[in-house]
């Protein structure tokens, strides 16, 4: 099972990395029509949309980041983390749920809880 709580640090952590990724791709998509529009008003609330959905972006993705970092490290608030975050990964079809569902399969196991407690 160390092996599996390895790849499921490895994938929050590339995971939360991607969303971070994306959420600046849109940042600067949104902020760079504003201005390309060459328009004050444009700018400003382009400027503060691409900010906010960033900003999102982040507040999704750093759990996740987290979770990872402590699987490696094999902590056990990592493991609950981990859990709850796998819950919730459940919703985002089709990915999210493959590794929601792999998360939950591999924490949840009695010889990952003792791997934790050791």
């Amino acid at each position: 099972m160390e092996t599996h709580v390895k790849v499921v640090g490895w994938l929050n952590i590339v995971l939360s990395i991607l969303a971070i990724a994306a959420g600046l791709c849109v940042a600067v998509v949104v902020i760079g029509g504003g201005v390309i529009s060459q328009d004050d008003t444009a700018i400003t609330v382009t400027g503060i949309v691409g900010m906010v959905l960033l900003g999102i972006a982040l507040v999704l993705a750093i759990p996740g980041l987290i979770a990872g970092i402590g699987l490696l490290r094999y902590k056990n608030w990592a493991r609950v983390l981990a859990i709850i975050l796998g819950v919730l990964n459940l919703m985002n079809i089709p990915v999210g749920t493959a590794v929601g569902i792999y998360t939950l399969y591999v924490m949840l196991d009695d010889e990952t809880s003792a791997l934790f407690n050791a």
